[in-house]
């Protein structure tokens, strides 16, 4: 009967792991169109700290991923971090609230970053230990889903708010405590599940080695980090469609309607994932991530950002969920937070990156010439995936 019970995806775990995601990201993306409006309206702040905040913010994030995970393997621990980092996220809403100043901001988005990180490959891998590896991928599949269909509600939330309340910006920050807090409790009720390897690495240094990774995973790495690189922040797809005449609503609407169709195809890819090599599934969310970036180069009416932004759901549904999957079975089973966090850490810090340079070809080349860099960058990537010989979880690797 236990053993049935494993194998159901939808078990106690992942369903409150995925309430939890849900709830925090209505937290979260119900301020995401608010506050370069709060900063640059209200405090007066440039579009340069603007950009300063944010790549200050992710690269804190980017650093703790791989330290939170490293440190939950060698405890043998996973809801600790998670309940602190979502609760130091939620207390971090409130306070940018209450800033007078761009630097007050800094200090709230660098604190609810700071918990991002340290919540983050614990979660994960909580989540991969809540089932069998070969659901691993539909596990992660559903999670996504519940996440991002909180990340559809929130900016539908934040324009019903500037509706009504337009010249009360500061009041949204508090409301947004609310989801944050659900989201904590419900992390307190997720029971953790105890790890039999714990006598073995205990004595373990808290940094991982890098000969204990495999050679895919490795070169999981590299392409993906590769890819990140060119991969900047989806601000600018936004952008790009403000840059042609549509309203903020409708910017925020085609935001959402992404967020849904990434949401409701979330388990699909997953649970595809499952039965055929996940490489083959990221592979074709690469392929997906081509198309759309070059349709976004040229994109000009109301009906290709729709369309857009619909396909590109796709991609993140094909990608997302599934390539953490995919770093689960490319590390040792004692140090999937440790590798879940290598690899947050190559991403957070190569997006970093993308987001300047992106920045850089819009102003001096135009914006069509970002989304060719983006394109560019996701085909090497797609060359190096194929190098990976891996079709299933790693064993136990002898030190």
């Amino acid at each position: 009967m236990a053993t049935e019970s494993k194998e159901k995806v939808l078990n106690p775990t992942v369903v409150k792991l995925g309430l939890v995601s849900f709830f925090a990201d209505i937290s979260s993306e119900m301020l995401y169109p608010i506050t370069p409006i709060f900063l640059t309206t209200i405090l007066g702040a440039s579009m340069a700290s603007v950009g300063f905040i944010e790549g200050v913010s992710e690269a804190i994030a980017s650093l703790l991923k791989t330290y939170s995970g490293t440190w939950s393997d060698r405890i043998s621990r996973r809801k600790p971090f998670v309940v602190f980092g979502y609760l130091l996220s939620a207390l971090a809403k409130p306070l940018t609230g209450m800033a007078y100043s761009w630097t007050d901001v800094l200090f709230a988005r660098g604190l609810d970053r700071t918990g991002k990180g340290i919540r983050g490959a614990p979660r994960d891998a909580l989540l991969a230990e809540a089932v069998t590896a070969k659901i691993r991928g539909e596990a992660f599949g559903w999670h996504r889903a519940m996440d991002t269909f909180g990340a559809a509600i929130g900016p539908i939330l934040a324009v019903v708010y500037l509706t009504y309340f337009s010249h009360d910006l500061r009041g949204i920050y508090y409301i947004a405590l609310i989801p944050g807090f659900i989201a904590v409790a419900f992390v307190i009720s997720v029971k953790e599940k105890k790890l039999v390897y714990k006598k073995e690495i205990q004595s373990r240094s808290l940094k991982i080695k890098w000969s204990e990774l495999s050679k895919d995973f490795k070169v999981y790495l590299f392409s993906w980090g590769l890819f990140s690189i060119t991969n900047s922040s989806d601000v600018f797809l936004l952008m790009k469609a403000k840059e042609q005449g549509l309203s903020l609503n409708m910017v925020i609407f085609m935001y959402c309607f992404y967020n849904l169709v990434y949401s409701f195809m979330s388990p699909y890819f997953g649970k595809l994932s499952d039965r055929i090599p996940r490489k083959k599934v990221l592979i074709f969310g690469l392929v997906i991530f081509c198309f759309v970036y070059l349709g976004f180069s040229v994109a000009s009416n109301n009906w290709h950002f729709w369309s857009l932004f619909g396909v590109y759901g796709l991609y993140m549904a094909a990608t997302d969920g599934v390539g953490k999957a995919l770093a689960v079975d490319l590390v040792d089973p004692r140090f999937k937070a440790s590798g879940l966090g290598v690899l947050g850490t190559v991403t957070g810090f190569s997006t970093v990156i993308a987001s300047t340079v992106a920045g850089v070809i819009w102003d001096h080349f135009g914006s069509s010439w970002t989304f060719v860099y983006g394109f560019v960058g996701a085909l090497f990537c797609i060359i190096f995936l194929a190098k990976i010989k891996s079709t299933g979880p790693v064993r136990i690797f002898s030190s």
